[in-house]
């Protein structure tokens, strides 16, 4: 059986044994595929894996042994589940591996924001930590949270966890989902009062239709010129010119980001000149423990599909 991973850096830069999944079959590993290079690299592929390439009618016409895909994520918005099931593969992701990673990355950029410790370490090893005019310890302000309303926006596992990490820090926890959830600690609002109410907003959501420019400048509107934007979901929520001109004016007071629209994002994206905005490349899942959890994960589905009872299917979604 052949064997084919598409992206292998984006998960696995050579610290992580492919072992758990090399042992069904002859494999393949590429660190990174750009999209017109897909359909030649999948055409003799049984069994694929891919983190971040799009895949699509093309590439799934080009790959006729192909049965089953293996996300090496949760999200599948970059693979066309019509053409998977077009083309009878199989697609499994992986649900909650980084669960409580996301949650302690979408904290720390909130607490980075509101201690400015990114611009405060800037200043110091300038030799600005004097202690007399001309230093910088007022050059920057420290926004407390103890009692702050955190909002978070999509109350998944991941919102759960995030949310019950902003209550241990003594915030106030409100919530706006689809689905009530007995695991969330906070209090379910409306979401235009979650936007009007939150001194911090943390967005959870899927990339969907529905949710694609959540957090437009209407939405912005509603929400406090004091407030922070937290976004380790999908760039895709938000309406990046209406983030940056908010940003820039004053009419948002922070963002940090751990997800763009276009990603890698381009040197020439506003979101990199924004004021008071931070940016990482989506990176909150990525610690080492995660990624070997990742790695176990990904080959059970396989070894489920090779079993013939697949778990995890996302193909079938909308079908």
């Amino acid at each position: 059986m052949e064997i084919v991973v598409l992206d292998a850096y984006s998960f696995n830069p050579g610290d992580i044994d492919w072992e758990p999944i090399a042992r069904y079959g002859r494999l393949t590993v590429y660190d990174q595929t750009e999209r017109a290079q897909a359909a030649e690299r999948l055409k003799d592929a049984d069994v694929a894996f891919t983190n971040r390439v799009r895949l699509g009618e093309a590439e799934f016409s080009a790959a006729p042994k192909l049965r089953f895909l293996g996300l090496l994520a949760t999200g599948y918005d970059k693979i066309d589940m019509a053409a998977a099931r077009r083309h009878n593969v199989v697609v499994s992701n992986v649900p909650g591996y980084a669960t409580e990673a996301v949650a302690q990355h979408a904290v720390a950029l909130m607490l980075t924001l509101c201690n400015s410790a990114r611009l405060f370490d800037e200043q110091v090893r300038k030799g600005r930590w004097t202690q007399k005019p001309g230093g910088c310890e007022w050059d920057y302000p420290i926004v407390g949270v103890g009692g702050k309303v955190f909002g978070v926006l999509g109350t998944g596992a991941i919102g759960c966890a995030t949310a019950k990490m902003a209550q241990g820090l003594g915030m106030r926890v409100i919530g706006s989902s689809r689905t009530v959830r007995k695991e969330f600690v906070g209090k379910y609002v409306p979401q235009d009062e979650l936007l009007r109410r939150s001194d911090v907003l943390s967005l959870h959501c899927a990339a969907n239709a529905q949710t694609a420019g959540l957090i437009d400048r209407i939405a912005i509107e509603k929400m406090k010129k004091s407030a922070i934007l937290i976004n380790t979901a999908r760039g895709a929520l938000v309406d990046t010119r209406a983030l940056v001109d908010a940003l820039n004016s004053g009419r948002l007071f922070a963002a940090g980001l751990d997800v763009a629209e276009e990603e890698p994002i381009g040197s020439g994206d506003p979101l990199l000149s924004a004021k008071n905005c931070i940016v990482t490349p989506h990176i909150g899942w990525a610690s080492l423990s995660v990624r070997e959890e990742l790695m176990r994960l990904s080959a059970e589905n396989l070894k489920a599909f090779l079993d013939g009872a697949p778990v995890h299917r996302v193909d079938l979604e909308g079908a």
